[in-house]
């Protein structure tokens, strides 16, 4: 299943936390690549990443960082 991460509401976000929360659900993302992601998310632009284990624990963690979602069939 593909999401596409739209935009983070936090007033402050954590980018540390977010570049982990993508390296851990997304299927093949090592760390640099998920930090490269989280720049770009929070510069304003969406990405997509794949997610096939774990899905509701997956929504969990993006909706604790205020990471708006979209489910992308």
């Amino acid at each position: 299943m593909n999401i596409q991460l739209v935009s983070c509401d936090a007033k402050k976000p954590d980018r540390r936390a977010i570049a982990k929360m993508i390296e851990d659900i997304a299927d093949g993302m090592d760390g640099s690549t998920a930090r490269e992601l989280t720049d770009i998310l929070l510069d304003g632009d969406p990405v997509e990443i794949e997610v096939s284990s774990n899905i509701s624990s997956a929504y969990r963690k993006i909706r604790k960082l205020d990471v708006d979602y979209e489910i992308i069939e």
